[in-house]
């Protein structure tokens, strides 16, 4: 194959021969050792400059020359072909080998794969059998744990009630002895009945003083209160009297201002505090009663004792 198509092709009869190599490549450079004549390279580079349309007759030489290179390419193509054909026998051989390799291959893999399936077949119910002993291994434990909770429960139910009996049991001692002191008991509630009975009549007693003690207050501060109000209207009386007594003085003396500032009833003649609680004043002419200079601060300390006796 690789000697195909070398030379040019055979001219037709009554066509003239145009394939004719180039002037710069050697004709039949692959058949080495057959050289074209002279006169025939001269009359081929004539023909090929285009000196006009003429009629060529190949020349014997160049007959022989195209004989020979076909002659070469038959040689060329059937050693190919014998090199092919000897090829193709061995890929058909190798093929027939490979082919009854992938049958032997592929008979193998399924006997793999249905062994393979067997096996996993095997394990999967392998696995599964082991997970129902492990459930049945995880109840039994669950049931092993829950009866040892239950001893645990027990156990400390038991001693509970072992402390519980003995509590009881001294409970019991100390309740046949109470039971023992019973009598003893009964004459102490007894002569305890009696002192309540006594504190009872004096509670009463004491409550029945009290309440004629809170009546004689009651009497006694009403009379103090009435006394209270005399003694402030004798205070603002002699208060109004002894200002009437200042005014006539001014009056009767012109030359007299005294701490005025100026004469005659321009002014208030009368103190600024005058009509205001006239029992915390204390006048200075009223020299003759000292007695009644602490107003009612003395009844403020008796309404707070009568506060705590009503309590």
């Amino acid at each position: 194959m690789s000697g195909r198509n070398r030379g040019p092709p055979l001219p037709m009869k009554g066509v003239p021969h145009g394939g004719l190599p180039s002037i710069h490549e050697p004709p039949f450079g692959r058949a080495i050792g057959l050289m074209p004549h002279p006169a025939v390279l001269e009359e081929m580079r004539q023909s090929q400059f285009g000196r006009g349309p003429r009629e060529l007759h190949p020349h014997p030489a160049i007959i022989e020359e195209r004989l020979a290179a076909q002659h070469q390419d038959i040689q060329v193509l059937l050693v190919d072909n014998q090199r092919l054909a000897a090829t193709h026998v061995a890929l058909k051989q190798e093929l027939e080998s490979a082919q009854h390799e992938l049958q032997q291959t592929a008979h193998y893999a399924s006997s793999l794969h249905a062994e393979k399936d067997m096996q996993m077949r095997e394990l999967y119910e392998n696995s599964i059998k082991m997970e129902m002993d492990l459930g049945g291994a995880k109840a039994t434990r669950d049931e092993l744990l829950q009866v040892q909770a239950d001893v645990k429960e027990l156990t400390a139910a038991r001693q509970e009630l072992t402390a519980q009996v003995q509590t009881m049991t001294q409970d019991l001692s100390r309740v046949t002895a109470d039971l023992k002191q019973c009598p003893t008991l009964k004459a102490e509630i007894e002569g305890l009945k009696q002192e309540l009975q006594r504190a009872r009549a004096a509670i009463e007693y004491e409550k029945k003083g009290y309440a004629e003690n809170y009546e004689h207050g009651q009497v006694l501060e009403k009379k103090l209160i009435s006394m209270a109000r005399e003694l402030e209207k004798l205070r603002a009386e002699m208060a109004n009297a002894e200002k009437r007594a200042h005014a006539a003085a001014a009056v009767g003396n012109p030359g007299y201002n005294g701490n005025y500032p100026e004469t005659g009833y321009a002014g208030n003649p009368y103190p600024a505090n005058y009509g205001m609680n006239p029992m915390n004043t204390v006048h200075a002419g009223a020299e003759n009663y000292p007695q009644y200079g602490p107003g009612p601060s003395s009844w403020g300390a008796y309404d707070m004792h009568r506060a705590q006796g009503n309590r």
